[in-house]
């Protein structure tokens, strides 16, 4: 039956495939990742600050090299300006932040384009099947029949469907993978603020300690 489909579908529908084959890779690649690096931001802002505490920076360092994820890479960027003397630790957590959040929007475009162009595959495959219809009534005339003609229907159709049947999931998974970027994005710069805050009200103690 899916053979039948295909077949009947014409090239278009291998194409539209492919297509819908590489979304479903790329969505499922950015669920698990976006899962992994996705943790309990407040959690490690408050065992950063204990450890900051006790004026021991390397043990802070380590945390966040241990723990997965942009906000423990920024937060790692600042304490390092700290430690350096870098008065601009915005500045750093920003540079880092820069670093970030291309890899979490990797491989998002190809998603949205997929969606986008779907959708014209199968307005594409519907044009070529109305095309083989009227060649099919042009070359036979009065002669045609239902059955002749149905090879060309077929395609327009068949491919008119798979091309939102792709694209409508595509913009679903796009749209929710977004919210989850959006929501890391969001955690990335809270713990910015809460580091900046703390080493902002803590910088004498901290630098009287060292």
């Amino acid at each position: 039956m899916f053979l039948e489909i295909m077949k009947q579908g014409g090239p278009v529908m291998w194409l539209i495939l492919v297509c819908s084959l590489l979304a479903v890779f790329i969505f499922l690649e950015r669920l698990f990742y976006l899962h992994r690096v996705q943790i309990n931001v407040g959690d490690l802002v408050r065992g950063l600050v204990n450890v900051l505490r006790r004026n021991n920076i390397v043990e802070a360092i380590s945390l966040c090299d241990d723990t997965p994820g942009p906000a423990a890479h920024v937060l790692r960027a600042a304490i390092l300006a700290f430690e350096q003397g870098d008065e601009n630790l915005r500045q750093a957590i920003d540079d880092a932040g820069l670093s970030e959040i291309p890899r979490l929007e990797a491989k998002m475009k190809i998603l949205a384009t997929i969606a986008y162009i779907t959708p014209l595959l199968g307005l594409l495959g519907t044009v070529l099947g109305m095309i083989e219809v009227f060649h099919t009534i042009t070359s036979r005339g009065a002669m045609v029949n239902a059955s002749e003609l149905a090879n060309g229907i077929g395609m327009a159709l068949f491919t008119t469907a798979a091309g939102l049947c792709v694209a409508i999931p595509c913009f679903i998974a796009y749209n929710y993978l977004v919210s989850r970027i959006e929501s890391i994005t969001l955690d990335m710069e809270k713990a910015s603020s809460e580091i900046i805050h703390f080493f902002v009200h803590n910088k004498d103690k901290l630098k009287n300690e060292s």
